[in-house]
Formats: structure tokens, C-alpha cells, sequence
């Protein structure tokens, strides 16, 4: 039987509303409403005032008539990460699932980009020889942020071909004893099951071994479990927004407490991401003005573990493997999977939605539509990798990546079937000829630090690149 927010669907009948009438005084989709009344989504806040007063409730009602806290189950979905627990702490079968529910759940609050990268670098102090904090200059606004890395790691880009990607599997030998906090992580998973966010029992792939060059990337990843480091390393952003006043950050000296541990990434869980700055070359437009890219910026969901609520480029995904471990642990393998789950509505690439049963996924006879169509001819879609450097957030390692769609006739094709999945609640557009909003747009404090740092490789790469599409803001590196 499906779920609905009872409260919700009662509230809009009372107030004299079918579905399709409260959606066009809000001018969405009925379909939207009836996602909102089934559990499958929240309204996006802008709505949120419109709502209360159509439905002539105070905006606190409203909130209750939403509130995941009054009618949502127990969260069966996280049982496979309960159950990990439970064997990790050696504790007896449903005492994670006990304690979480027993745990009290304070608001967290969340700090602005500036605030965090200066709780970091004062933790953190000077970084060492060759490495630097990545920053950079708009003429003279200076943009700062948490992600540590060397000049040789920004040069250049490079396509994200088998000659140039060169991560590899590594067979998993003897793991040595990672520190773990069971009190920390039974907070997080009673935060996850107040809320919606999705943690499952899949692997990532964590790096143990890097080179990176102008020219390519080398190294070797092994499997680890996205249980693990949810309810671990993950738990040092949500440390990082609670810290008030420079206060002591237990979780943080435990995993990442000087950057030598950050650099060791065989000796600690250092997972991490690829992250693509997306750009859509577009025919001139009486309206919009003539030919340019399109980029795609998202807002991330409540239901993410990382980044939520923070701005990022699209795609943005953990480094992981989908069905075939060994050839999964390219870069571009990973962004490849992210373009058609995020962005050309293929959910069932998804694993985190439910166990894989399809033997190859990506196979071409199974391809969206749009994907189909950018790999049938050379030149449509460039891939490249444009940076690399550590996230002191988290810790986590990211691979910043510029996907470009060269050929104009994909937006007039497929630009209205470009939506993204559940990890975005909103998607930006912005134009390439449009130099003055994306300053502004760098600026606003709800980047996340990796996304910020995808973003500014991006533009940069476009610059040199993209010719008279772009008339973007030139953006000087610290040194």
C-alpha cells in the first residue's frame, strides 16, 4: 500500500483543493504534488511560504504536515547498514537500530564555505612543501578553499581515454585496523533515519597508491565498504558545523589530525569523488543572444551524504564500481555512469537504489537515448580530467573533471530531457556569455569545496577551449 503524508493530503482537501488545482496555484505539475503526497519528495523551500498560505496554515503547521520525524517508518532501508554495525562494534544483532532510535537528534548548523576553510587552516596550519591550499583571483575578489593540493596536480587537462586513465584495482591484501567511533556513528545513522538521506551496503573504491601528471593519472584503488565510511570519515563535516569557536573536534583528531595523515592514503580511508563541470554547446538564440555553452550547476538534496545542501557541478559522485570492479576503476567510467544516472534519468545505473541484477549496464544496446546519440559519432562528447587534490572537509580524494558536448544539435534534441535524479533539489543554468552572473555566481558561500574547485578548473579549461562561445571571468590560481 503507498505511503502518504496524511496531514498534507487532508490540509489541501480542507481547503478546498483537487491535486491538479493546488498544482496550478503553484504553478508545478500535478505529478509533483502527488510525489510530495507519497513520500517520494519534499517541496523545494521557495514553495514553502506560497503553501502555508493557500492552505491557510502558519508555515510551523505546514512544517509538521511534512516532517519526516511524525509519520515516517523505521527507516527499513538502512538495515543492511545497522546490520554492518552491529558486526563491526560486535555488538548483538539490532542494537544499532536500538541505540539509533534512543539517540537525540540536535539541528545541526551549517557554516558558510569562508567559515569552514578557515576552521581548516587554522587546524591545519601551513601546508607542507610543494602543496598548497587551492584559491584563486577574480580581479579583486579572492576565493579561497579546504582543497589541499600541488601546482603539478592543475596543470593542463587530459581526456579520460585508456592511455591517459590509469587508475587500476589492486587485489585486496591484509587491511590494517582503521580507527572507528561507534558512539559517532550511531548518531549519524539516527540523523539518517530522522531524515531521508540513503546509505547503503555498496563498495567504494578507495585510493591507496597516486601519481598525478599534466598528461595522466596512475595509481591503484581498493574496495571498501560505503557503510564504513558513511558512518566514519563522513561524520567529520557534520563535526566541522557544529564546531563552535574554535572548540575541540574529537572525530577530526582521530581521523585526519595533521596533513601528513590526509597525504597517506594507503594508511587511512581515503575515499573519494569525480566531480565534471558540464558544458552544452547551444545554437545562437534570438532571446538568449548567439552560440554559447550551457553549464549546469546543481543545489544538492537533504538526502545526500556529502555536500547536502551545498552547491556543487553535475555530475558529482562517489568513485565506485557498478558491475565489473576492475574496468569500473577508471575516472571515466565513473563519470560515464554519473552522466546517464544524473542527468539522462537512467536510474537503474544506480546501485544504491537496490542490488545490481543487470550484467552490464553501460552495454551500448542499453545506453539512454542522448548517450547513445554522443557516442555514435567522434567529437560529440570530450571528457577530460583537469585537477586532482585532497578535500580537507572530509578528507576525501577528487578528481575534478570537465565534460564537454560539442556538437550544437544536442540541445535543440535533448536539452528539455536533461533533469536531474534525487541527489539535486534544484538545477541552475548559466551561459558562457554571461561573464558578470558567473562571478557572482563563484562568490556565493553555498559552494561545497570540492564543487567550487571542479567549477573554477572548468572555466578555466573552457577559456582555452571554448573560443567565442565563452566570455567567461578569467581566474588566477593563488600561488
Amino acid at each position: 500500500m503507498t505511503r502518504r503524508r496524511e496531514k498534507l493530503v487532508s490540509a489541501r482537501r480542507a481547503a478546498g483543493f483537487t491535486q491538479e488545482s493546488f498544482a496550478a496555484a503553484l504553478s508545478v505539475d500535478r505529478s509533483t504534488v502527488g510525489r510530495w503526497e507519497c513520500w517520494e519528495n519534499e517541496p523545494l523551500p521557495y514553495l514553502w511560504p506560497r503553501m502555508a498560505k493557500l492552505l491557510e496554515v502558519s508555515p510551523a503547521e505546514l512544517r509538521a504536515f511534512i516532517s519526516l520525524r511524525d509519520e515516517k517508518p523505521a527507516a527499513p532501508e538502512l538495515d543492511p547498514a545497522f546490520a554492518w554495525l552491529d558486526r563491526r562494534a560486535g555488538w548483538e544483532a539490532g542494537t544499532a537500530r536500538r541505540r539509533a532510535a534512543a539517540a537525540a537528534l540536535a539541528p545541526g548548523r551549517r557554516v558558510g564555505r569562508s567559515e569552514a576553510v578557515g576552521k581548516l587552516v587554522r587546524y591545519y596550519g601551513s601546508p607542507p612543501a610543494e602543496h598548497r591550499y587551492y584559491g584563486a583571483n577574480l580581479g579583486d575578489v579572492d576565493v579561497a578553499t579546504s582543497i589541499l593540493c600541488r601546482s603539478s596536480w592543475l596543470e593542463g587537462a587530459f581526456p579520460l581515454t585508456a592511455e591517459h586513465d590509469r587508475l587500476r584495482l589492486r587485489l585486496q591484501g591484509t587491511e590494517s585496523a582503521r580507527p572507528f567511533d561507534e558512539n559517532a556513528a550511531i548518531e549519524r545513522l539516527a540523523a539518517v533515519a530522522a531524515g531521508q538521506v540513503r546509505i547503503t551496503d555498496v563498495p567504494l573504491y578507495r585510493l591507496v597508491d597516486f601519481e598525478f601528471g599534466a598528461d595522466s593519472v596512475r595509481g591503484a584503488v581498493r574496495t571498501a565498504s560505503f557503510v564504513e565510511y558513511a558512518l566514519g570519515v563522513d561524520r567529520l563535516e557534520g563535526e566541522l558545523s557544529e564546531n563552535r569557536a574554535g572548540g575541540a573536534m574529537p572525530l577530526r583528531d582521530t581521523y585526519l589530525p595533521d596533513l601528513s595523515h590526509v597525504l597517506d592514503v594507503d594508511g587511512r580511508f581515503c575515499a573519494g569523488g569525480v566531480l565534471a563541470l558540464t558544458a552544452i554547446a547551444r545554437p545562437a538564440d534570438p532571446f538568449r543572444g548567439g552560440r554559447d555553452y550551457v553549464l549546469l550547476v546543481q543545489e544538492r538534496s537533504s538526502r545526500v551524504v556529502n555536500g547536502a545542501g551545498r552547491l556543487a557541478v553535475i555530475p558529482k559522485a562517489f568513485h565506485r564500481p557498478l558491475a565489473d570492479h576492475r574496468a569500473d576503476a577508471r575516472i571515466g567510467a565513473t563519470l560515464r555512469r554519473e552522466l546517464e544516472e544524473e542527468l539522462f534519468g537512467r536510474a537503474d545505473v544506480d546501485n544504491t537504489a537496490g542490488p545490481q541484477l543487470v550484467a552490464d549496464p553501460m552495454h551500448p544496446t542499453r545506453l539512454s537515448e542522448p548517450m547513445r546519440w554522443l557516442t555514435e559519432a567522434p567529437g560529440r562528447l570530450r571528457m577530460e580530467c583537469t585537477g586532482f587534490g585532497f578535500n580537507l572537509v572530509s578528507g576525501n580524494y577528487e578528481f575534478a573533471s570537465l565534460v564537454v558536448i560539442e556538437d550544437e544539435e544536442f540541445w535543440p534534441r535533448f536539452g528539455g530531457a536533461v533533469e536531474a535524479n534525487w541527489e539535486a533539489a534544484g538545477l541552475r543554468l548559466y551561459s558562457t556569455l554571461d561573464d558578470e552572473l558567473i562571478s557572482e555566481l563563484i562568490t556565493d558561500e553555498l559552494w561545497s569545496n570540492e564543487g567550487l574547485f571542479a567549477f573554477l578548473q572548468g572555466i578555466r579549461r573552457l577559456r582555452e577551449i571554448g573560443g567565442k562561445r565563452v566570455a567567461l571571468p578569467t581566474v588566477e590560481l593563488h600561488s
